[in-house]
């Protein structure tokens, strides 16, 4: 009797192993093609968001900050808190930050991006969501207020915190289309678990969120929207990964010490815009481009401007690989090895930065192009106009720059002797309600 009761359980759990796998394989099959799905779209989605005439997009740039620095001749960052009135030194910022409504308003920020982000909406016109809850429990079925569960719903939505909160995410945060994660008058951190994913989606806006200290994922079953979940591999350890996705606005978020890197552009991603960050303590600070093999790379476009680059930082500001990059009005104020690197011939624009090299005489160099030979990098059109070298800084052009960064009736650039006062309220903000942010 014995040994027909261990032969019978013995049976059952050889058919119930066989049932398990089978369901796991077509999970997994199901997973594929839901990702699949949303490749060819996000594909379809970076074609149409792909700008042809990228100086075009340099040029309205370079108007408004024109335009905004008209009447200001601060040159000096005031390295102390600052606690005066509202002084919003950029465009970006003049657009909304001296509302002292701006809490009434919040909708208002997503009429303010411009570079290749420009048309980022975010969750403008959808509902509130206020995340009243920092737990990251239930990566299948979040609990309601959490951010989990705002970032995954399907409709537009602008998500705000009801207060100050530390949010340690068990895996990596999902997000879908058409969402702003806007943490203005709270201090929110992103600490200590995984970053945030932005894969395959459009029109996401992030913005006044600390995150530091982000460390790989484990991976396994993680919901990516209400009608899908599935099995995801171990994360990197990125802060902000940009995947495949279109029309996403980074904006005056405070990064320092992942594991991997701070930003990821990768993927075929295009239509990016990554403003007044503060950027400190880490080594790879942003990598755009992930493979010299992935072509589909030529798509992206991105723009970097009016972010501080700060103390502890090594490398990467960015690293870039095909594709077209316009960095603009940033303070380089510290690094180790180099600021602006790449391989397979980006199209690189560098206008108005200020560059203070280390004190290594082997570290002067902005540009790092050691990935080739020189026959190979004399091709590429990496352009410097309108840098401020200082300590020996200099910038290694290379290239036609004539002929690629021709446009009728060009606007130059804001000098870098003015991105003291452009980057001055760089990274988080402290906004409180009815008082200028």
């Amino acid at each position: 009797m014995g040994k027909k009761l261990a032969h019978f359980s013995l049976v059952c759990s050889i058919i119930l192993f066989v049932i398990a796998s089978a369901v796991y394989a077509n999970l997994r099959n199901l997973d594929e093609v839901v990702w699949q799905k949303r490749a060819i779209e996000a594909e379809k989605a970076a074609k149409a968001a792909y700008n042809p005439n990228p100086m075009e997009v340099a040029n309205h740039l370079n108007h408004h900050v024109r335009l905004a620095m008209e009447g200001r001749n601060s040159t000096r960052r005031d390295l102390q808190k600052y606690n005066g009135p509202c002084m919003a030194t950029n465009p970006i910022d003049q657009c909304w930050r001296c509302d002292p409504n701006w809490a009434k308003n919040r909708m208002k920020l997503a009429d303010c991006v411009l570079g290749f982000g420009r048309h980022t909406t975010g969750g403008k016109g959808g509902k509130i969501y206020v995340v009243t809850d920092p737990s990251d429990n239930d990566l299948v079925n979040p609990k309601v207020g959490t951010l989990r569960h705002a970032v995954v719903q399907t409709e537009p939505l602008w998500i705000i915190f009801a207060h100050d909160m530390v949010i340690r995410l068990s895996e990596e945060l999902i997000m879908t289309s058409d969402k702003t994660i806007d943490a203005r008058g709270a201090q929110v951190h992103i600490v200590n678990g995984a970053g945030i994913t932005m894969q395959f989606v459009h029109n996401v806006i992030i913005h006044n969120l600390h995150i530091r200290d982000i460390k790989p994922g484990n991976g396994g079953m993680i919901r990516s929207s209400m009608d899908h979940y599935g099995f995801r591999s171990r994360s990197d350890g990125d802060g902000l990964v940009i995947f495949g996705s279109t029309n996403i606005w980074i904006d005056h978020v405070s990064m320092s010490n992942c594991v991997d890197g701070l930003i990821d552009v990768i993927q075929g991603s295009t239509a990016v815009t990554i403003s007044n960050c503060h950027f400190t303590h880490h080594n790879d600070v942003m990598l755009f481009g992930a493979s010299d093999s992935y072509q589909k790379d030529e798509i992206m476009q991105v723009t970097v401007a009016f972010n501080h680059f700060g103390q502890g930082l090594v490398q990467r500001m960015p690293r870039c690989r095909w594709g077209f990059i316009h960095i603009v009005n940033n303070d380089y104020t510290h690094w180790l090895m180099y600021p602006i690197g790449g391989s397979s011939h980006p199209t690189l624009l560098s206008q108005g930065n200020r560059f203070i090299a280390p004190p290594n005489p082997n570290a002067k160099e902005v540009t790092h192009r050691n990935f080739a030979s020189e026959a190979e990098w004399k091709t590429w059109n990496w352009k410097s106009e309108g840098d401020l070298m200082m300590n020996g800084a200099f910038f290694k052009q290379s290239g036609d720059p004539n002929h690629v960064f021709n446009f009728p009736d060009l606007i130059a650039p804001q000098k870098g002797e003015s991105v003291n006062s452009i980057t001055k309220f760089a990274g988080h903000l402290n906004c409180a309600e009815h008082q200028p942010c």
